[in-house]
């Protein structure tokens, strides 16, 4: 086509200037028409705005030569391209009903695993990522009046032999959030299988298995059992997703680029305690309450807490990474950014 004979560089073809940014799907997955109403000219301005900034931001990753990640998924090898068209975020509805899903997709970021996530600069600066402990299942205790404090996925001292307890724990945080956006027992586990690798040991749990770990979940969490199977993700969702159009939009109004992975949030690392503020401030507008956050690093189990000093030497191991091919790319962003 046109394409490989034309010599351009990727950033001068931009997508359709006035492509719909508010997403309304259908339960097949196509994208409905919808008449504009006040709430909906609200997000449509506040997602044009985020995305402006972020487009003028430079979001990079400084040890790359090539823009390119390569990652294996589930055998898969996808290979994801960092640079090129700015990204361009989405809040997307789902089931034809502005009450289910509105998360913001869009940006690479929300496709690298948390290992390439933490190598992340914005504007040359080490970033870092702050997540919502136990995100779901708090809101529910939130939604209940409830408080819960620790870990809710953590069932010692049940033990299951065979399986070491950092494993029973990530099987079951993924068993009960899959078992929260199912509607019903046998999809919710069939799903739940079909999410690990071949040589993974959620591949191989029979039904019995999985009955006797979510046995061991409610043993901790009995409030929780009415929520199981019940299709409550895609609504947790919703809530989840207007926390972070709050946390987007007091960042975006001081024209400081966040990246959002659904329920964490990627910033410059010089601002962690604003951000841990703010997501305190979001949650408590939408939900009441301000929910528990926790920095993330990579290799460190949940739940872990990160001291003052484990946070600069992660920062300070960031600092001396840059290869030329980052720099030039840095240099060409801030020219196109010059010339507009």
């Amino acid at each position: 086509g046109w394409c490989s004979q034309a010599k351009f560089e990727g950033e001068d073809v931009v997508r359709g200037e006035g492509e719909e940014v508010i997403i309304l799907k259908d339960d097949k997955n196509n994208q409905i028409e919808y008449e504009d109403t006040p709430e909906t000219n609200k997000m449509r301005e506040e997602v044009l705005a985020y995305n402006e900034l972020i487009a003028a931001s430079f979001i990079d990753i400084p040890s790359l030569q090539d823009p390119v990640i390569e990652q294996e998924d589930n055998g898969e090898t996808s290979m994801i391209r960092i640079d090129g068209d700015p990204p361009r975020t989405r809040r997307i509805f789902s089931r034809g009903d502005w009450q289910l899903d509105g998360r913001f997709y869009g940006g690479w970021w929300q496709r690298i695993n948390s290992g390439w996530r933490s190598q992340i600069f914005i504007n040359d600066a080490p970033t870092i990522e702050v997540d919502f402990q136990g995100l779901h299942i708090n809101l529910i205790y939130a939604e209940l009046g409830e408080v819960f404090t620790g870990d809710p996925y953590d069932i010692s001292p049940i033990k299951f032999p065979g399986y070491p307890p950092i494993l029973v724990r990530n099987l079951i945080k993924r068993l009960v959030l899959t078992a929260m956006n199912a509607k019903d027992k046998s999809s919710a586990y069939r799903a739940f299988r079909d999410g690990y690798p071949v040589d993974h040991a959620g591949k191989h749990m029979t039904n019995e298995k999985l009955d006797e770990f979510l046995a061991a979940f409610l043993t901790r969490n009995p409030k929780l059992s009415d929520y199981l199977f019940s299709d409550k993700g895609i609504q947790l969702m919703r809530t989840d997703s207007d926390i972070t159009a709050h946390i987007h939009r007091h960042f975006t109004e001081q024209g400081i680029p966040v990246l959002s992975v659904h329920d964490s949030y990627i910033i410059d690392c010089t601002r962690v305690g604003e951000m841990r503020a703010a997501m305190a401030k979001a949650s408590k507008a939408v939900v009441g309450r301000s929910l528990a956050t926790s920095i993330k690093l990579p290799d460190m189990p949940e739940y872990s807490e990160v001291s003052d000093q484990m946070l600069q030497e992660h920062i300070e191991s960031r600092k001396d990474v840059r290869c030329q091919a980052y720099l030039d790319r840095m240099v060409n962003h801030q020219a196109r950014f010059m010339a507009d």
